[in-house]
């Protein structure tokens, strides 16, 4: 059952971002709920691959337009946690629910907000000053989840089942992206074919929540027999070692001689769009989900002969994470091989080092804010 009260400090541990790569563990005020805002004791917040990026390059976070350094900036973003106070107006939760939280809130007024869209928000990072939209992007352009609570917007909260750990709960949001670039962005269908390029967390997730939409067959192709062999337990029909077989003739051979449906982009390899290009048939669909670090030539001519649909994809957007977590709650997928590691909080760097350097193994790693240390 919910709580009726919890009592909520004035103060916290959060981490937050000095120069390049330097994250420092300090207390920091406990932020109170506005309206239409709720207070979550965040239970637990993966790293994901962008927070890496964060905290040693800066963009895309760009807290108050600027530059994330030594701004008392607190990144993270893929967290949940426990709903602890209410603003003023909301009805929509209770104390004590277990939510996960969504990246974005978007300002709710502009074009793309009002299609849904709310990960494009046009008045992205316009949070603050004389003119503030009231735009959201936690771990990006306000503080985000490594810290022991955070503020969100009711728009971005989503019910956690009891059957879901704090650490598979924090992949929720992961598996709403891929639902989001498979059923709305994509439009796939049951039974059309699925290539998935890249085993890291959003690969495996894609995989297995286009099984669960009933894509066929699911190819999952990349470089390490690891990750491939987790991609199987997440419901991969076949696995191609990409190292030792040309993916593009692989994925052919594999799918009947035919082109593939759809292809989801998850590596950011350097020729990996014109690899796609070349396994999806006529019509086929390209949905780009990794931030490539160095432009690419394309092969347009290939692309407008063939009249294939090519489209990026950040993050989540017409509440694709409610239906990401019916799924998980339905145990219609099943994201437990994903987390790999755990660590409190004060570990924070030691956890950042297993999730770059993939220590033991390591896919998706998580902290907990509420755990003892040692």
């Amino acid at each position: 059952m919910p709580e009726t009260k919890t009592a909520v400090p004035d103060t916290m541990m959060a981490w937050v971002l000095g120069n390049p790569g330097q994250l420092t563990l300090v207390d920091k005020p406990v932020l109170r709920p506005g309206p239409a805002e709720v207070l979550v004791r965040v239970d637990a917040c993966a790293i994901c691959a962008t927070d890496l990026e964060v905290i040693h390059q800066g963009p895309p976070a760009l807290p108050g337009g600027e530059p994330p350094f030594n701004r008392n900036f607190t990144p993270g973003h893929e967290y949940m946690g426990t709903v602890v106070a209410l603003g003023p107006t909301v009805d929509e939760y209770a104390v004590g629910e277990r939510v996960a939280v969504e990246i974005h809130a978007g300002c709710g007024r502009c074009e793309r907000c009002r299609q849904g869209m709310y990960t494009s928000c046009l008045n992205y990072g316009q949070n603050e000053g004389e003119y503030s939209k009231g735009h959201r992007a936690n771990g990006f352009t306000t503080d985000g989840g490594f810290a022991q609570y955070a503020v969100n917007h009711v728009n971005t909260l989503v019910r956690v089942a009891d059957s879901l750990s704090d650490e598979l709960a924090t992949l929720i949001v992961t598996a709403g992206t891929a639902m989001y670039g498979l059923d709305v962005l994509g439009g796939l269908v049951a039974g059309q074919s699925l290539v998935v390029t890249g085993a890291g967390p959003i690969g495996l997730l894609v995989v297995a929540v286009g099984k669960a939409l009933g894509a066929s067959p699911v190819i999952l192709t990349d470089i390490r027999d690891d990750r491939l062999e987790t991609g199987q337990r997440m419901g991969a029909d076949h696995v191609v070692n990409a190292s030792r077989e040309p993916a593009v003739d692989a994925v052919r051979r594999l799918n009947g001689g035919r082109g593939v449906h759809y292809v989801v982009e998850c590596s950011g390899a350097p020729d990996a769009v014109n690899e796609a290009v070349k396994m999806v048939s006529r019509g086929g669909r390209i949905c780009l989900a990794a931030f490539a670090h160095t432009p690419a030539l394309v092969d347009v001519e290939h692309i407008v002969t063939n009249n294939i649909y090519l489209f990026g994809i950040r993050g989540e957007g017409r509440s694709a994470v409610r239906r990401a977590a019916s799924l998980m709650a339905q145990r219609k997928i099943d994201v437990s091989p994903v987390h790999t590691h755990t660590f409190p909080l004060d570990e924070l760097p030691t956890a950042l080092r297993y999730s770059r350097e993939r220590i033991e193994g390591a896919i998706k790693v998580v902290v907990k804010p509420q755990m003892a240390s040692g």
